[in-house]
Formats: C-alpha cells, structure tokens, sequence
C-alpha cells in the first residue's frame, strides 16, 4: 500500500468529496451524481449503486453518519457523506493508538518488570528491602510474575529483612478508564504503571447445597493465587446484582444471589493495581519458600538499588496486534501513556495524554485537523474524529504499512448475512462499538485495482445521553440498532470492494 500520500491534504480531500458530489453540507442528501466512468458491460451493477444518503437513511440509526473512502495510490476521494462530522470513534481509536506507539516507541519496544534490591546481600539474605517496578508492562500476568518469583529463587535469595514494596510511578495512577461505566465492568478497570491481568480479578462461585462457596483469584494459566485485597459476599437480593465500595485499599463486593446459578465466574476490575500485583507476589514468592512483609507503595527507588529479576515484554508489534484483535482498553491506555511519556509529557490524565495524541497526530497531517481524543481505548464517549480525518490519519504518514499487518481481517457478506465465498478485495479493519455509536476503518485491498483507506462512523448521541448509568451494559434497543449499523458498513465496504476492484 504505497503511492504518492505527501499530496494529500485535507483542504484536498474535502474539495475533491466536493466535487465528486459528497454532501458535506448537506448530509441528508445523497450524492447527485456518480464519480465513477460509465458502467462496463461485466459490470452491470455499477448503474444500479444507491446513493450514499438512501443507504443512511435505509439504515435507520437516527442521530449521524459520517464516511469517507480515499483511494490510497492518488490520495484522491472517492466518496464521503457528512465526511466532516466529528463522532465519537469508539475502538476505532485504537488503530489511533496503535500508530502512535508504533512511531514513537518503535516496534521492537519492550516494557521491563523488574525486582529491585536496596541493601546488601550475603549467604542468600537481603539486608534491605525488595522493590516491584512497574514499567507500564500493559499484559504482565500473574505466570509473568511466578516466573521473577522463580528467578529470585535461582539467585538464591531466601530472606528479605525488610518489605515488598512496589514502585508503579512508570504511568499515572487512574482509578477507571471511564468513571460513566458501571462499577463490576472489567473493561473499564484501574491503570498503573504496574498492571497485572489487565488490573482484573476472577470472582467464582460454586452453590454447595443452601449456601456459595465463592473464591476471588489472579488466575493465569495453572497459577490460581487466591487474592486478599478484593472480597465478595453473596446477598439475598435480585437487584442490583452488584455493589461496590473501596475500604482503604481493598475492593469489596457484593452479588445478588437471585442472580448466581449452580456455578460460574466472571472477571471484575480492580481499583487498587499496586496492592494487587503486591498481593499476588507475595503470594508466588511463598510458593518459592520466600515470605515477604508487604510494605507501603514508592514513588522512587533509592538511589543504587540493584537489579535481582527481570521480565521483559512481548515487542510491542506483538501487543499492538493482541490489543487490535481483542480491543483490550487496558492495553491502549498503557501504549497511550507511555507514548506520551516518552515524548516528554507528563500527563496525569487520560484527557491530558488522549490531548497529546491529538496534538501528535495533528502534527503528521498535511493540515490542521479538529480531531480530538479524551483517552486511547475509545471508552470514553467525548472524543470526536470525522471520518474525513480518519481516513488522512490512515493514508498518510506510512500509516499503511505500519498498522495494516496488525488489523484483523474484515469479510463481507451477501444480503442474507453469509459470509461471501469469494471476497471481492482483501479488508483489514478495526471495528467500534459503544452504546448508539459505531465505527469501522481500516484498508481494502482488491486483486488487480486500487487500494483504499475508509473510515465510517454512526452515533446516536442523544439516545445514548438518555441512559441512565444503569442502563449502560445493555440499554433497550441497543443490540438491533448495532445489528443495523454493521449492515450498513458492510454494504459499504462491498460497495468500495467492488469499486476498487473495477
């Protein structure tokens, strides 16, 4: 996917959706005319192609739509309906983030875990106390952490005369990615410089006659470490099926027991990251024969702290990929922060590293554009981006073969909703969904024809304003108005498939 992108520029775009006839202006409307040469006989159904506006409206999303698609060798526009309609982007925003990381830090960038000592050591004792440092790692797990146990133990360290104590000053403490989301949501958890398990925790129950036996663990792999700084208790209730309520550093819960079956298990956020990687390790260093008193958090190491034990992350191609395939918001928070971190910032905010983003991105387009992020996972409903900027974001800068090989593969469907048995174009995409919002970008890349890059967006903002905090895991109408906006991008990505293709 490459060709002559430096020409693009926004003015560029935004004249050439014009005169293709795009209604910028004026979104209810569809395009009058057609940008694309005469029909060809083997390509009959070229005269029959609705106009944008009809394929909204039939789409009935209410609230806005706003898509564009460039033809990536020209940098040229090929269609764009309300193409400069800002939208919250959803997951879409992590392609955003992806991009981000992998300019900046590079993809070949690691995060270091590492045990750190702060005395002398003799005959297998640490005459001092053992620090836990946080390097921003966004998928360190609890096996992760068994392992620097282990290494301790291969060193022979079998004493520590002072504390465990952790440093997680690599990121900004953020006590939840969206403070608008229901408490027991896993995916809006905690964010530190030290994450483990996604800064989630596995709540499972087991009915054993008239009561539950109920276990709260940092499970990973066949490590199940029972945790002690979130408890749950079951109460005789129908609603709400959970309660939350911070009591220093611990988590507790409690579910309703109208709402447990025989057994299951789900996973919960954690709020306390730091107290949590603690908890966990002292548990894996016993399991090793190490005990360890846990101490308060650092804000710093001493000076001359020495290095015992060190993980190393997957390069960050390989987290970028896991966080694109899963639309894991942890992780885009941590590549985020510690993006922005790296350039010299010291956001100690989601709002204010999602700002920095913006201010980069920006920079790497040909003009000025109004995009504008609140965070890196999308989570958070108040950022906006056009699918005009979109669009610039992906075909410029060598964005192309930078996050094209990490984006999962898209396949359209016929009219029945099967999967086409022959894909007209190869699609790679990153999908986005929030309550009444949803967006999809990413590249299409026919057999013999023209690559393109297109970014679609649909909100109906204030429907979603409507919902009551409560309301938010599963609103009313919420699963066939998403129902009704995947049918209209993937009438649009076969539409483009296609065209691309002729």
């Amino acid at each position: 996917m490459t060709g002559p992108h430096t020409s693009l520029t926004r003015r560029g775009l935004l004249g050439g959706l014009l005169a293709a006839g795009s209604t910028l202006a004026h979104p209810a409307l569809g395009l009058t005319t057609s940008p694309y040469p005469a029909a060809r006989p083997a390509g009959l159904w070229r005269r029959n192609l609705a106009e944008l506006g009809t394929l909204v409206r039939q789409a009935r999303l209410g609230g806005e739509t706003s898509l564009t698609v460039i033809d990536l060798e020209t940098g040229q526009p090929l269609e764009g309906y309300a193409s400069t309609t800002a939208l919250p982007p959803a997951s879409v925003a992590k392609a955003a983030t992806a991009l981000y990381a992998l300019r900046v830090l590079g993809p070949s960038h690691r995060f270091a875990t590492r045990l750190m000592a702060d005395g002398p050591i003799s005959n297998g004792r640490l005459d001092g106390d053992l620090y836990l440092l946080g390097g921003g790692d966004p998928v360190l797990d609890t096996a992760a952490l068994g392992a620097l146990a282990a290494q301790l133990k291969t060193a022979g360290i079998t004493e520590v005369t002072g504390h465990l104590r952790v440093v997680d000053s690599a990121l900004p403490t953020i006590r939840t990615i969206d403070p608008g989301q229901p408490d027991h949501l896993g995916y809006s958890p905690a964010i530190s410089g030290l994450n483990l398990n996604f800064n989630r925790v596995y709540f499972e129950w087991r009915r054993l006659g008239s009561e539950y036996a109920v276990t709260m663990d940092a499970r990973a792999g066949d490590l199940r470490p029972q945790v002690r700084v979130s408890s749950m208790s079951v109460q005789p209730r129908d609603v709400p099926i959970y309660t939350y309520e911070q009591r220093g550093s611990e988590d507790h819960w409690t579910v309703a027991r109208g709402a447990l079956g025989v057994e299951g298990g789900r996973w919960l956020p954690v709020r306390n990251p730091a107290g949590y990687a603690a908890d966990v390790f002292q548990t894996l260093a016993g399991a090793q024969g190490l005990r360890l008193k846990l101490g308060p958090t650092s804000a710093s190491l001493p000076e001359g702290a020495q290095t015992l034990a060190e993980h190393l992350s997957p390069p960050l191609t390989d987290i970028a990929r896991g966080m694109l395939k899963y639309s894991t918001n942890l992780t885009a928070e941590c590549l985020g922060l510690a993006t922005s971190r790296s350039l010299g910032a010291r956001p100690d905010s989601l709002v204010a590293s999602g700002a920095q983003m913006s201010a980069w991105h920006r920079a790497q387009l040909p003009t000025s554009s109004e995009l504008g992020f609140v965070d890196h996972s999308g989570l958070g409903a108040r950022s906006r981006i056009s699918s005009a900027d979109m669009a610039m974001l992906l075909a410029t800068h060598g964005s192309a073969p930078a996050l094209a090989p990490h984006l999962k593969t898209y396949l359209t469907r016929d009219s029945q909703g099967k999967t086409l048995a022959v894909q007209p174009a190869d699609v790679v995409a990153k999908t986005g969904t929030l309550n009444f919002v949803s967006g999809l970008s990413g590249y299409i890349t026919p057999p013999a024809g023209r690559p393109l890059a297109f970014a679609i967006f649909s909100a109906d903002l204030d429907r979603r304003a409507r919902l009551t905090r409560a309301e938010r895991e599963r609103p009313d109408g919420g699963r066939a108005w998403a129902r009704r906006a995947r049918k209209l991008q993937n009438d649009l990505v076969l539409r483009w498939s296609r065209l691309a293709s002729s």
